[in-house]
């Protein structure tokens, strides 16, 4: 096997592999947000708080197909994930070759199915007139590279499976800091404003996607395996018990945000382009939390794989005392510098974009620990294809957002309500989550076994 290409996780230091195996997820995570955070930067200053807020009102949008093209991923790794440890070679490749076949047909209906739903699905967001051709400009161009997004997050997933979290890694900076520049090209210097930035994310995200494809391919020809199926239903189901629940989930996560932004948008284009703003900002500290508990996924996933459940709980301490330093020195850094992070979106460092941002950094980021205990024992269950259980926990979260979004607003407080009802769900998600881990039901499920 090519040590490059794989990594068994299931040997070694419990601790020491899990945090060695998280820190390139949680640096392809930072640059994963930069994408979304150069967009609203570059327009925001070059461009204006109305074409800030046309980028922040299809956000939501957006997120609705990139959660279709991480959820569809997360049966595959797991999977990938279960035979690696098991040393079953030549399922573990059909199950790749499987994996973006299905990946090519998904990306094709959701990118017809974004053409056909984006301006409806605008005008049932009440995105303001001012701002609307703007946004859906982005929209159609952002769709177009829907098979790119499915494709790349496709190896990403593949690779994190193999236990090589480190080469995604170097595809995504480079992406990440192409498209950062093709940002300032585009908008800057050729003046393409909204349009500008739709397309340098079409060819950033395409040339990562053609990149990270071959290279996995090229790798995978080093791992010995006998004749294999290019495809395989069995494999494609088995994926699908975690794939289809996981997208339905993540979907109606973002459907709950789409809810949430239409909230939002009753409160006109400053509103909208404050949160937008602060919420890239508060993804991008979160992402760290969301990649720990992905890298727990896959460590979970492999050690079940190879019959080796005891160094689960000692990976999952590991964790939640990183967790514990991190949520601290995250809002700490919010709490002081919010102010100078949002004016880094605006023309105007005294306007009111900043302040509602600043209140939004502030108020969120005092529950980063109560997030990340929540998302690690998450990541254990979802890691031991323990769907029921991780699908309700994170519903109920989003469920309590919504509800909570629309019910402190109607008592007058106003806009602040969208986020103080982030940290409710937060608090009842973890509450739940932890129980269920330490009832130990997760144990008992082995999706490769059946």
């Amino acid at each position: 096997m090519s040590g490059q290409a794989v990594r068994d996780i299931s040997v070694g230091n419990p601790s020491q592999v899990l945090l060695r195996f998280s820190l390139p997820l949680v640096l392809s995570g930072v640059f994963q947000q930069l994408y979304n955070i150069a967009d609203s930067v570059v327009v925001g200053k070059f461009v204006g708080d109305n074409a800030l807020a046309a980028v922040g009102a299809s956000y939501p949008i957006v997120m609705l197909f990139v959660a279709l093209a991480m959820g569809s991923t997360t049966g595959s790794s797991v999977i990938i994930s279960m035979y690696f440890g098991a040393k079953r070679w030549e399922e573990m490749k059909t199950s790749v070759s499987t994996v973006y076949l299905a990946a090519a047909i998904l990306s094709a209906v959701c990118m017809a199915a974004g053409m056909l739903l984006c301006a409806p699905l605008m005008r049932l967001m009440n995105v303001p007139a001012e701002i609307f051709d703007q946004s859906l400009l982005y929209l159609r161009i952002y769709f177009l590279g829907l098979f790119f997004l499915f494709f790349y997050n496709s190896a990403t997933s593949i690779f994190n499976g193999l236990g090589n979290s480190r080469t995604p890694l170097y595809f995504l900076i480079f992406s990440s800091l192409f498209n950062v520049a093709l940002d300032i090209l585009l908008v800057a210097a050729f003046d393409l404003g909204v349009a500008g930035v739709a397309w340098a994310t079409f060819i950033a995200q395409g040339i990562s996607a053609a990149l990270a494809m071959c290279y996995l391919f090229a790798k995978l020809k080093g791992i010995p395996a006998g004749p294999h199926p290019r495809f395989s239903l069995p494999i494609l189901k088995k994926i699908s018990v975690l794939a289809i629940p996981n997208m339905l989930n993540m979907s109606t996560v973002s459907i709950g945000q789409l809810l949430i932004q239409v909230l939002v948008n009753s409160y006109g284009p400053v509103v909208i382009a404050a949160y937008s703003s602060a919420i890239k900002i508060d993804s991008l500290f979160k992402i760290v939390i969301s990649s720990l508990s992905n890298a727990m996924t896959t460590f979970t996933a492999q050690n079940i794989g190879a019959k080796k459940l005891e160094r689960i709980d000692v990976g999952r301490k590991a964790l939640c005392k990183v967790s514990i330093l991190y949520a601290a020195a995250s809002y700490a850094f919010l709490f002081f510098l919010a102010p100078q992070v949002m004016s880094l979106f605006v023309q105007d460092a005294s306007s009111q974009v900043v302040t509602i941002g600043t209140e939004y950094l502030r108020e969120v980021a005092a529950f980063y620990l109560v997030f990340a205990f929540y998302m690690i024992h998450t990541g254990v269950l979802k890691g031991a294809g323990h769907v029921r259980a991780f699908l309700s926990i994170i519903l109920i979260d989003l469920g309590l957002r919504v509800s909570f979004s629309y019910l402190l607003g109607s008592l007058q407080i106003g806009y602040s309500a969208i986020w103080w009802s982030i940290p409710i769900g937060w608090g009842v998600a973890m509450c739940i989550a932890i129980p269920l881990y330490r009832k130990g039901g997760w144990r008992k499920v082995n999706l490769i076994q059946r």
